[in-house]
């Protein structure tokens, strides 16, 4: 989750300036979680209500969880066709073969244990929006490469599973792929090539570099690639964490430390621990940084084209303290996660002195 969460971030800004090239900056100030970041969370959200109740969740859960995010968060930067269906309280499945569903999917690899829940899990988290097969797929593909990568299985392993099962090509490289890669957000066209960022990669963040370098949709590879790749290496450099969470408005926040706790291992819930400690800190304190509460306010980015860590538990609130009487899950006034016009316009600028002096 942290891994995916860190992808989109990292990724945001490349999205809006496309490049073919690995070697370049990793952080920048316009860093922010879209709606990959918002929508993984909110899979995670119905995932973790269910479990609370001691059952799987069904499709109601994560349509009213998707539906609840996307109104809370109005400008993480969704397609029109999932605004339409979140505005739309009759909306029903509009069979998107995008890659909305294999970016939301991350969740479902870390809570569940074997293959088959795992698929049908992911099946039932696309359907509300992505009822076509590609999309179902996408997804599925996702959530089974987070379980195999996190459960021992090697990359030849992998690769050769989610090849069969799918019917992916996977034994392409970065390399071959990069050149003529359009951006692309269908699953059959971004899907298996952000699963080969994180085959042909290093470490995690050499297959968020990977991701990025390709030039598509950046953000959403991205988010794809780390996410295998954190449950394939096991984390992440400190230093990411340490960067990402600060970004993230305190309702995500919550939520996923309350995923981390219960699903993921201990030092993913440490991080998360350490930046909500940060936040409960009197104001002009080191926890009130720039960045965690706010961003630039929005518009489109998208079209639709289409096992419990150890000591694990759940500390819903807890870690709140310094908000109370306030949803944990409900936006600071004002909250956008989604780059307006205006900061278009400051990236392409930025982009331009960046290209001068590298």
């Amino acid at each position: 989750m942290l891994g995916a969460i860190s992808g989109d971030v990292l990724g945001s800004l490349y999205e809006a300036w496309s490049i073919k090239d690995k070697n370049f900056r990793l952080f920048h100030e316009l860093d922010r979680p879209t709606d990959d970041s918002v929508l993984s969370l909110a899979v995670a959200k119905a995932i973790l209500d269910a479990d609370a109740e001691g059952r799987e969740p069904a499709f109601g859960d994560y349509e009213r969880e998707l539906r609840a995010f996307g109104r809370r968060y109005p400008d993480a930067g969704y397609g029109g066709s999932f605004r339409a269906w979140v505005n739309d309280p009759a909306g029903k499945p509009y069979d998107s073969f995008g890659n909305g569903s294999a970016m939301r999917a991350s969740a479902v690899g870390w809570a569940f244990g074997d293959p088959e829940t795992v698929l049908a899990q992911a099946e039932l988290s696309a359907a509300p929006t992505h009822g076509h097969p590609e999309g179902i797929k996408g997804a599925q593909a996702v959530a089974l490469a987070v379980l195999r990568a996190r459960t021992g299985s090697s990359k030849e392993e992998l690769r050769s599973e989610i090849s069969l099962r799918f019917g992916y090509d996977l034994g392409r490289t970065v390399d071959s792929i990069r050149p003529g890669y359009p951006f692309e957000v269908s699953c059959q066209a971004s899907v298996p090539e952000a699963i080969v960022a994180f085959l042909d990669s290093r470490d995690w963040e050499d297959a968020v570099r990977n991701a990025v370098s390709l030039g598509g949709d950046a953000d959403t590879q991205a988010c794809i690639a780390g996410a295998i790749a954190e449950a394939f290496y096991g984390g992440l450099p400190p230093r990411v964490p340490a960067w990402v969470l600060p970004r993230l408005e305190t309702g995500l926040l919550a939520t996923l430390s309350d995923f981390a706790h219960r699903f993921l291992p201990a030092d993913r819930a440490a991080a998360v621990d350490a930046e909500t400690a940060a936040r409960a800190l009197p104001r002009g304190g080191a926890g009130t940084s720039t960045g965690r509460d706010a961003s630039a306010a929005g518009g489109d980015r998208k079209t639709d084209g289409a096992q419990a860590a150890p000591g694990g538990r759940n500390r819903r609130g807890a870690e709140h303290a310094g908000d109370p009487g306030r949803d944990p899950r409900a936006p600071a006034p004002g909250y956008r996660v989604v780059l307006s016009g205006s900061t278009r316009a400051r990236i392409a600028d930025y982009a331009r002195r960046l290209s001068a002096n590298p």
